[in-house]
């Protein structure tokens, strides 16, 4: 019957049978036919027929609308499910450019010895760019900090509560500290990793909302912005669900407070409901255990 109704539209929309049957790549008997056969099997008339032309009965108005809208929906779904057989046997996990953590390195050898299959696709970027990324299906999961109110177009999987530090040179007056409240950094310069376009997107996040009211100085990876802290550049801040070990011999990692409590940033993954698939869930799922796990340790 799709076919039947392809035919019908056709022929509404021209107007005509020997336009319809143009379009449609057949004989105008041949789709008269079709339209003729399409009435008898609903068993109600569609047409009503002139010499030279025709108009709608009320019942072919209702058929005509509908079938547009079914169609619509039939093309939707096979577009959808044709997606799905493309995406199934990969999964495209985004994260923070600046995640300095194993655990996300841990999930992912653990999920691909579970999935050997299961191709990994891997992108770094910044909250705005994991969140374009989701838009533009770039990437099925994004693993990020909360920085938006949760939306319910989207699963917000919570993974962890982790706690601030800051690295910092071993040849800075600070680092003899064993807390470092944000007050203590307004005159050393703090390091992001960010890229140039979301530079002042990060400094305004860490000014207004950690509170770092001090100079700013960005790099385009971790590792360039451990170098900067290691040559006593500036501090760079960092999350971690366990405290973290040093990540060098000449720099130090302190815990970050603020008004007398330890700062945390809620960590989720992100992924778009009607996109959920097992191996989103999975992955999720291992990677949160691993967070836990360090936590707990």
């Amino acid at each position: 019957m799709f076919k039947q109704m392809q035919y019908f539209i056709a022929v509404v929309e021209t107007q005509s049978f020997t336009k319809a049957a143009e379009e449609c790549y057949i004989s105008q008997s041949a789709i008269s036919q079709q339209i003729k056969a399409l009435e008898e099997e609903l068993d109600t008339q569609l047409l009503i027929r002139y010499k030279k032309s025709f108009s709608l009965t009320l019942a072919g108005e209702y058929f005509y609308k509908r079938s547009k809208e079914v169609l619509e929906e039939v093309h939707e779904l096979c577009q959808k499910t044709k997606e799905i057989e493309e995406d199934e046997n990969v999964l495209k996990i985004g994260y923070l450019r600046g995640y300095p953590g194993k655990e996300l390195k841990e999930a992912i050898v653990e999920f691909s010895s579970l999935y050997p299959d299961v191709s990994i696709d891997l992108k770094r970027g910044n909250h705005e760019e994991l969140y374009n990324y989701l838009l533009d299906q770039q990437s099925s999961v994004v693993i990020s900090d909360q920085r938006r109110a949760f939306h319910d177009d989207y699963v917000n999987y919570h993974l962890l509560h982790m706690e601030c530090y800051v690295e910092i040179s071993t040849n800075h007056p600070l680092s003899e500290k064993n807390i470092l409240d944000v007050d203590d950094l307004k005159k050393t310069p703090c390091i992001v990793v960010a890229s140039q376009d979301q530079q002042a997107i990060e400094q305004e996040f860490y000014e207004n909302i950690i509170g770092l009211k001090c100079p700013y100085i960005f790099a385009n990876d971790i590792d360039e912005a451990r170098l900067l802290v290691a040559i006593n550049k500036g501090f760079m801040p960092i999350e971690h669900a366990q405290v973290p070990v040093s990540p060098s011999s000449n720099i130090k990692v302190i815990p970050l407070y603020r008004h007398h409590k330890q700062l945390q940033r809620n960590y989720c993954a992100f992924w778009r409901k009607e996109k959920t698939t097992y191996y989103i869930e999975e992955f999720v799922e291992i990677l949160r255990k691993k967070m836990r796990k360090s936590y707990e340790e």
